[in-house]
Parts: C-alpha cells; sequence; structure tokens
C-alpha cells in the first residue's frame, strides 16, 4: 500500500478520476469498495502514487486524466444524475459517443434547461458549486403572471420562505405580453428549485427556466443536446486562482507540433 507522501490522497484521486465528488468517495471508502494494490482502504488520506492500481467495487479506475471541462446545453425532461430509480431518461445516457466517465457541477431538475458544465475532476465539480466561488448562475425565466418590479427589485436582499432564508437575487423583467413575462434571473447559490420557490412566493409560476451562464461561462449558441469542450487555455484562465486551476496547469499535456 502506498504510505509515502506521493501523488494524492485516495478521495481525492477518485474525485479527479470522476468517479465520485470527494465527499461520495469518502463514503466509498467507508463502505469498504475501494481497494488499493487489492488492499482495503477506508482512510481518505491514503496516498496514491504512480503505479498504484484502484478498484472500486471490483472494476479498475484508470488514473486521472487532466482537468477538463465540457459545455452541454441540457434539454428539458432529463434528469441529471447517473442512475435514476424511476428509469427517467438522464443527462449521462444521452452524452454523445466517446465522452469520458464526467460528472455534472451543480444540477438542473427534470424540467429546467440550458447550460450544464461537466468535468472529469469530481474535487473541481464541488469547487465551482461553492457559493464562496462568487460565481453567478443566470437565467431567463418565462413566468405566467404580471411581475411587480418593486417585488423583483427586492429580491437583492434576500428572502425567507417557509422558514428558508434564500440569498440575495438579481431579478429583472425583460418583457410582458398577455399573461407572460420573461425575466432575467441571477444567483450565486443555487439552493434545488429555488427560484421557482422564490417565484411562487411572488405569485408567479414558472413555465420555463432556461440557464444561460454558469460563471464566465455562456450558453450562447450552443445547439439543444450538444457538448463542447472549454478549450485549455480558456480553462486555466477562468478558475479560481485558488483551486484547480493550477492543477489544470500543471496536467495540460504539450501540444504535439
Amino acid at each position: 500500500m502506498s504510505d509515502a507522501p506521493r501523488g494524492d490522497r485516495i478521495a481525492k484521486w477518485l474525485a479527479r478520476a470522476g468517479v465520485a465528488s470527494r465527499r461520495d468517495a469518502e463514503r466509498l471508502l467507508a463502505e469498504g469498495k475501494v481497494k488499493l494494490n487489492n488492499a482495503p482502504v477506508t482512510h481518505p488520506a491514503t496516498f496514491v502514487g504512480p503505479g498504484d492500481i484502484v478498484t472500486v467495487a471490483g472494476k479498475v479506475v484508470d488514473a486521472p486524466d487532466r482537468t477538463r471541462l465540457w459545455r452541454y446545453h441540457k434539454p428539458d425532461d432529463l434528469v441529471t444524475t447517473h442512475r435514476d430509480p424511476e428509469g427517467r431518461p438522464t443527462v449521462f445516457e444521452r452524452l454523445p459517443p466517446g465522452m469520458p466517465r464526467v460528472i455534472s457541477v451543480g444540477r438542473l431538475d427534470l424540467t429546467s434547461e440550458g447550460l450544464l458544465l461537466l468535468t472529469n475532476d469530481g474535487a473541481l465539480a464541488r469547487r465551482l458549486e461553492l457559493p464562496a466561488t462568487g460565481w453567478v448562475r443566470r437565467y431567463r425565466v418565462r413566468v405566467n403572471g404580471r411581475p411587480d418590479p418593486a417585488a423583483l427589485a427586492r429580491l437583492s436582499k434576500g428572502v425567507t420562505i417557509d422558514g428558508v432564508r434564500y440569498g440575495p437575487i438579481e431579478a429583472g423583467l425583460d418583457s410582458l405580453k398577455g399573461d407572460n413575462a420573461w425575466l432575467t434571473v441571477g444567483l450565486r447559490e443555487g439552493r434545488n428549485r429555488e427560484i421557482r420557490r422564490v417565484m411562487e412566493h411572488l405569485g408567479l409560476r414558472v413555465t420555463r427556466l432556461i440557464r444561460v451562464a454558469y460563471g464566465p461561462f455562456q450558453l450562447g449558441a450552443l445547439p439543444r443536446g450538444a457538448v463542447e469542450e472549454v478549450p485549455g487555455k480558456v480553462l486555466r484562465e477562468q478558475l479560481p486562482a485558488d483551486d484547480g486551476g493550477k492543477a489544470a496547469r500543471a496536467k495540460e499535456p504539450h501540444r504535439r507540433a
């Protein structure tokens, strides 16, 4: 077993390999599903070095690739999970052939659509999900009802609904036609169904929700269902300075002429 301080700790190594987030990797370790060189591993601080063989539930895990990130235009009616107990189609079942194993940066619920970031690095996914990263998630939202601009403006101070405190939300009215309106909404945390719950609190029913940006990454003209990798140079420039950007730089291979 690798006990010298070399390589990555196994929980981080599994996250970078795209097996799971670091937290879920620690759960796999606790459940005894991980082996290093055929020996069970339970401590997340165990180091994995070059040449070590890691298995999860009996399957060999390939060594982590360089950190990579993709933009994906998620259609609605797909679940952002690898396996759905209700048998609904998932994002990962619909990805193009040849994609490596990836996990999502956050989620979009079943009826939401738009930009979903995918990465092969679980540690990076976790980092980019944290509100401390400071990245704004921006949405185009169609609602049924007549929005009150003053009520939308007050969301910038946050709002408490049924005892749950939601942080500041940027919300502005873009257009109004009959009983329907389009809003632009920005937030930094993005709790489960947050926009829908906040709009319902304002007497508005969300009928379409499209994420158009996640921090510096834009949906743009990416076709529905399409995936496009973020160039390594762009990824290195955009990652927060104190996270996986350093790892991305270190792992970026030399280009061949």
